[in-house]
């Protein structure tokens, strides 16, 4: 595996809060943060342990081998969120036969995981805890 995007943030709310907001991604309702674009799904929580860490799958079906990695750190009466996106490595492109996997990720493809992984969790989810 290779980290594709790695980045820690805080967010105001407590890890048991945001761990449960993890495990069931609100995409309804009043506290509604997990907005999917159209190449996107609902992740699946392949594994958690409360309150500090959720896998989820990918939330890409043209890349459906990435997992997302969250650990929630206690930080100041908040918690520190670290996120880490990992591929396999035969998802990187090769010289002989670029773009031949349907989840090849290309530079431009690891940009928008990053960028989306960043929204979701640190402007949308955030926006939840009201800042």
């Amino acid at each position: 595996m290779r980290v594709i995007a790695d980045r820690s943030r805080p967010l105001p709310a407590p890890p048991p809060v945001v761990w449960g907001d993890l495990v069931a991604p609100r995409a309804d309702g009043p506290r509604a943060w997990l907005r999917l674009l159209p190449d996107e799904v609902a992740p699946r929580v392949l594994s958690s342990c409360s309150p500090q860490m959720v896998v989820w799958s990918s939330l890409w079906s043209r890349h459906p081998r990435l997992v997302v990695r969250l650990d929630c750190q206690p930080h100041h009466g908040a918690t520190r969120l670290h996120v880490r996106v990992e591929a396999p490595d035969d998802a990187a492109p090769s010289d002989e036969m670029p773009n031949v996997l349907s989840d090849v990720l290309s530079d431009a493809a690891i940009g928008h995981v990053r960028h989306r992984i960043n929204h979701l969790l640190f402007a949308e989810l955030r926006a939840t805890y009201g800042q």
